[in-house]
């Protein structure tokens, strides 16, 4: 297992973090298990959250690190409910119960955005003060905070200085936040990546994503985790892993100590530019041409395409769309009234390509 200073906190933690809400839990034994293993084969930062597992995932986590809290950093998350510094402070505590540990190392504000933070996070009496005062009484070593908003906002979020590490999605279909994951290295935070290979997406056989570089890898998921561990600003990645098959995996690809040789980062920073260019020749995702008058949610549409055409992800499209026809969104309601191709900079054949794309996911 490789290991990465986290910023400035002054810890080292594993490139590969165990993330807890893809436990088994029907046998609440064998999740405990697989985490003592995963602690024993090197990895020493568990990620769990209040309410992961319908609230049994600290319980796990808390179980499995019974004996050897000193050999693990836990990782877990407040979920900012309102503005009240004291209700923040009751979750904490159920946290700390349900892990049954005296002290939290990262602590983060949960799936926060700007509005949140400057409305009900860094106020009078807030979950910050709160933070602050937990910390000096040593409940929690490090205050972070996991993201969910644009890449203008991370910046903003870093810079205000209260935070030590961060937790955003990153993965070679999302790299929305490749500049804020650079900018919080040179600040000096710890960067945790969720979301690796995709929620899943990208752990679906694909030969595109396998042979994005022209050595291989065994599988699409390995491709992606390699992606992410490449990048020198990302400390560690976090995987949900449910069985032991992929916690051997997921150990062996982790334990690299190159990921991607530097001629593999520059053939694979080409190619995913080209397949950048490809995708928008379908859609640069502007927006212009929303809303539709019948629903349709035109650039998901035509990203959902895009995985199957440009990555050949098929069952990672077809079932996005599906989502999007649960929800009255596909590209099968367009009523073909042309009006989102005047509004199109690009000027895309919209109404075609939405009929292509009903035809390919439906």
């Amino acid at each position: 297992m490789q290991y990465r200073e986290f910023g400035k906190t002054g810890v080292k933690v594993s490139r590969l973090g165990f993330g807890a809400m893809r436990l088994p839990t029907s046998d609440p034994d064998q999740a405990v298990e697989l985490l003592r293993e995963g602690i024993k084969r090197g990895i020493n930062y568990l990620d769990t959250a209040l309410y992961y597992l319908d609230g049994q995932s600290e319980v796990f986590v808390g179980r499995a690190i019974k004996g050897q809290r000193d050999k693990v950093i836990v990782s877990t998350k407040n979920p900012i409910e309102d503005a009240s510094g004291a209700n923040w402070r009751k979750r904490l505590e159920t946290s700390l119960s349900k892990l049954d540990t005296d002290y939290i190392d990262f602590y983060h504000m949960w799936a926060i955005n700007w509005d949140k933070y400057t409305q009900m996070i860094d106020v009078p009496g807030g979950p910050m003060e709160e933070a602050r005062k937990a910390k000096e009484e040593g409940l929690i070593r490090h205050i972070s905070f996991s993201f969910h908003d644009t890449p203008e906002n991370l910046i903003m979020l870093i810079d205000t200085g209260n935070f030590e590490t961060m937790l955003v999605q990153y993965n070679l279909l999302d790299r929305s936040n490749e500049e804020g994951i650079n900018y919080a290295k040179e600040k000096g935070l710890g960067v945790a990546v969720m979301g690796p290979v995709g929620g899943g997406r990208l752990g679906a056989p694909s030969e595109e994503i396998r042979r994005l570089i022209p050595t291989g890898t065994k599988s699409s998921a390995e491709m992606a985790l390699r992606f992410v561990l490449s990048n020198p600003s990302v400390d560690v990645a976090l995987s949900g892993m449910s069985n032991l098959e992929m916690l051997e995996e997921n150990i062996r690809i982790a334990s690299l100590e190159e990921p991607l040789s530097t001629r593999e980062k520059n053939m694979l920073a080409d190619i995913l530019e080209e397949k950048k260019r490809l995708a928008e020749l379908y859609c640069t995702g502007c927006g212009y041409c929303m809303p539709c008058p019948n629903g349709v949610d035109i650039p998901v549409n035509f990203t959902y395409m895009n995985y199957d055409r440009v990555y050949g992800l098929i069952d990672a499209a077809k079932n996005g769309y599906k989502g999007l026809k649960e929800k009255g969104k596909a590209a099968e309601s367009c009523a073909q009234c042309y009006q989102c191709e005047s509004k199109c900079p690009q000027k895309i054949e919209i109404v075609k390509q939405l009929e292509e794309t009903a035809k390919k996911l439906a």
